[in-house]
């Protein structure tokens, strides 16, 4: 042992101020033995006995008391500077990597940015524009810290995902095509469409929605830009189906949301690795957990 441990000071003067091998063994829970060699590895390291052994108890030598004396005081001055990191730590924050789709950056997540940085403005939230497979991978490679995805997904090892909010799907159309009270496969098919990109979870959903009444339309064109596909139809290119997040803006006049017939969802859950092992992240998420989902 070529330096003085902090952990076998801290032994010796509890066998000091105890009195007894036995008590500060009981005190410190540590085994017996364990005690007996921390101050023998002591004794050893100074070349001097410490402690007095006898019958009637144990006591410091004139070594030990000089030794007891200094390290009191150095052990004091030691949790002083680790608690006075950990509050430097826990005031400074930090920054967190925080992936999402358009929609969400655009309508849900300013709400829950906005309460975080009120409350903790030392977290610098970084944002990226990601689609739920990217999310997950990135992730998975530790450059993303948080993931807004999509539902269901696959598990994956190391990762977590919490189910969060769930959103209708509303067909957006311009005003000017007269839409039925509630817009049907059938309907939709036989229009211009505006879909989203194929690469995403509610491409793929609205492709099933359509396939289960027996349509496979082609759309105009594919995008992964909600309000660009709102302005889109807004200028009559086509109708789309995007999910209506519960406290978004009404859209442009010249568009008209209508149901579903049959409904359709848009579930999103929040990823991140399975152990948290920084305040920051875990702060982040619970902001985002805290969210009124409706």
């Amino acid at each position: 042992m070529r330096e003085l441990n902090l952990d076998r000071l801290r032994t010796l003067l509890t066998v000091a101020d105890l009195g007894s091998f036995a008590a500060a063994a009981k005190a410190l829970h540590l085994a017996p033995p364990t005690v007996t060699l921390h101050v023998a590895q002591l004794e050893a390291r100074l070349g001097a006995r410490l402690l007095h052994r006898a019958s009637s108890g144990v006591t410091a030598t004139s070594a030990g008391s000089l030794l007891i004396d200094k390290a009191r005081r150095l052990l004091v001055e030691a949790d002083e500077l680790l608690q006075a990191v950990q509050a430097q730590i826990a005031a400074r924050g930090g920054r967190v990597r925080l992936g999402a789709s358009t929609g969400a950056l655009a309508h849900l997540l300013p709400q829950a940015l906005q309460a975080l940085s009120a409350r903790h403005p030392d977290i610098d939230v970084q944002v990226a524009v990601v689609t739920s497979v990217e999310a997950l991978a990135r992730l998975a490679a530790g450059s993303l810290d948080i993931g807004i995805v999509a539902l269901p997904q696959p598990a994956q090892r190391g990762l977590r995902v919490r189910a969060w909010r769930q959103d209708p799907v509303l067909a957006f159309v311009p005003a000017d095509w007269n839409p039925p009270r509630q817009v049907t496969p059938a309907w939709l098919a036989a229009r211009p469409l505006i879909a989203n990109d194929r690469g995403t979870r509610l491409s793929r959903q609205t492709a099933e929605w359509f396939a289960a009444a027996g349509e496979r339309p082609q759309a105009r064109i594919e995008l992964n830009y909600n309000d660009a596909m709102k302005s889109l139809v807004a200028a009559g290119y086509g109708a789309a189906l995007l999910p209506h997040e519960a406290g978004a803006p009404l859209p442009d006049a010249r568009i008209n949301m209508r149901p579903l017939r049959p409904a359709l969802s848009r579930a999103l859950g929040i990823a991140h690795r399975a152990r948290l092992d920084d305040g920051p992240t875990e702060v982040t998420l619970r902001a985002l957990l805290e969210m009124p989902t409706h």
